[in-house]
């Protein structure tokens, strides 16, 4: 006899009323649609633009991670800039990335035994593929949130914390998250679940991620804020990778810091103040970095990576045969 689980769920109104914002076209045929959520806020915090339920709660997913590297900074932890970058990473689990990992480890009395997040294959196809023909297996170290948990046992030998629990929502790191997101979003904590690493991941509206990462970017010298925003500036490759998009956002326009996060989220400050948060409802990235770069053409910003951002080709045995494109932006 089989017995069947299931789960009484209600669809949040970022998903459920969210506007259509991409068309995937294939010989100038719409074949399929993708609804979206998108803000963007002044630098006090109001609506510059909004579709969809933009104050609704939405797990952020990796986009957290620069708030995150905000609070262990706050908390303590000290790294180069490049290190800080990689801290708020997803990286590709190209060699520099691999290394900077365990040097992080390293500096804090520890290797990568001690990581506790999800072993995976590298992001990079090249990288991935070099790690299969060695026989090489899915590894701690090259998962894309090494980065991250590396410095998160780094707070925690810094403070004396134990590091064999620091994925617990229950421990002074993850408190120290929680309160530092809290802040710097201007939001209540929504929902708090297991993130695709194993750490806690904390939901909050993407109106509030918005606003937080235009704080980022914007933050005055000497603080913890431009600490981490001028890192990720200086050294956006540690971010995401070799041929990452969000790479060449960062890279190529002046003053924004940006992190992509799963489940199709997207999070931009400006040197202004402003910031831009998007969601796209199904969760499948194709859609994202068009979304987005008509969000910033809207908005004004010049980048020379915003045509890598529309560069998305609809296939048809091999060569293109339309596009997915933004559309009601």
């Amino acid at each position: 006899m089989t017995t069947r689980h299931t789960t009484t769920t209600t669809t949040p109104p970022a998903l459920g009323e969210a506007p259509v914002l991409a068309h995937y076209v294939r010989g100038g045929f719409v074949e399929s649609a993708h609804r979206a959520s998108v803000v963007a806020t002044a630098p006090h915090g109001e609506h510059l633009l909004a579709l969809g339920a933009v104050d609704d709660p939405v797990f952020p997913r990796s986009a957290n991670k620069p708030i995150q590297t905000v609070a262990m900074v706050r908390a303590g932890l000290q790294l180069p800039p490049e290190h800080l970058a990689l801290a708020s990473a997803s990286h590709s689990g190209e060699d520099f990335h691999v290394a900077g990992v365990r040097a992080m480890l390293a500096s804090a009395g520890l290797d990568e035994t001690d990581l506790q997040n999800t072993a995976d294959y590298p992001v990079d196809d090249q990288a991935r593929e070099a790690v299969i023909r060695a026989g090489g297996s899915k590894l701690r170290v090259t998962q894309n949130c090494s980065g991250k948990h590396a410095a998160m046992l780094a707070t925690c030998v810094a403070n004396g914390w134990d590091t064999t629990t620091y994925l617990d929502r229950a421990h002074p790191l993850q408190q120290a998250i929680a309160a530092t997101l809290s802040e710097l979003t201007g939001d209540q904590i929504g929902a708090v679940a297991v993130d695709g690493c194993g750490a806690p991941v904390m939901a909050i509206t993407l109106a509030g991620l918005a606003r937080a990462f235009g704080r980022l970017a914007s933050a005055a010298p000497g603080t913890v804020e431009a600490q981490v925003a001028d890192a990720i500036r200086a050294h956006p490759a540690y971010l995401g990778g070799t041929g990452r998009d969000v790479t060449a956002l960062i890279a190529k326009t002046p003053g924004l810091i940006a992190k992509d996060g799963a489940e199709s989220v997207y999070a931009v400050g400006l040197a202004d103040g402003r910031g831009i948060a998007l969601k796209v409802a199904d969760g499948y990235p194709r859609a994202k970095p068009v979304i987005l770069a008509a969000v910033l053409r809207r908005l004004g910003v010049e980048s020379d990576a915003l045509a890598q951002l529309e560069n998305a080709p609809v296939l048809g045995h091999g060569e293109p045969v339309g596009a997915i494109v933004a559309v009601g932006i």
